[in-house]
């Protein structure tokens, strides 16, 4: 099964799933896609000898650039790992349940537009939540509304700043979501 993953940013979770997947029989990350020509995963892919390509908004909301894109690598299942833009109603509708997302909080709490990477945390931090956590989701047309996959708990203290919180909820990132992906994968398999 070929997967792509979809990066706007520095791509940890990118890499951690790409080496996760490294030595798999079953699943290969065949190619990494990123809105941001800057983003620091592209690096991090091509160090890691998998395709990586910039795609704009504009390339990313046409039908006629991205079919072709995910066809020609064979793509079978999209993962999004720290993917900012919206995934177009097309996209959606030819991968049904089979996009996932990583998201920075427990859904459906701090979820939404505007909801991502700092802002979350921000947000924790000014709730004076007593925990936080990642949610792994479906990606539906509604950012942030798809069924529930996993959520995983981190405990906060009163003196946990943004920057804190942060790196709480990313190690949990770390820990458990490519062992979720690989769940969800290993389901489609043994469905197909």
């Amino acid at each position: 099964m070929n997967i792509a993953i979809f990066v706007s940013g520095n791509g940890t979770n990118c890499e951690n799933l790409i080496r996760y997947f490294e030595h798999s029989d079953q699943i290969h990350c065949a190619l990494v896609i990123s809105n941001k020509p800057e983003a620091y995963a592209l690096v991090r892919a091509e160090r890691l000898g998998v395709p990586a390509k910039v795609i704009n908004k504009a390339q990313l909301n046409d039908s006629d650039v991205m079919m072709p894109l995910l066809r020609e690598y064979e793509i079978d299942f999209i993962v999004l790992a720290g993917f900012l833009p919206l995934v177009p109603d097309f996209m959606v509708a030819a991968y049904p349940r089979r996009i996932i997302n990583i998201h920075p909080a427990l859904l459906p709490k701090y979820g939404g537009k505007g909801m991502w990477g700092h802002h979350v945390h921000e947000a924790v931090k000014a709730a004076g939540e007593t925990e936080t956590g990642m949610t792994v989701h479906y990606v539906t047309p509604v950012c942030d509304s798809g069924e529930i996959i996993a959520q995983y708990r981190v405990a906060l203290t009163p003196d946990d700043t943004a920057d804190d919180i942060a790196e709480k909820e990313h190690q949990l990132e770390m820990k458990y979501f490519p062992k979720v992906v690989e769940d969800v994968l290993s389901k489609f398999i043994i469905h197909c």
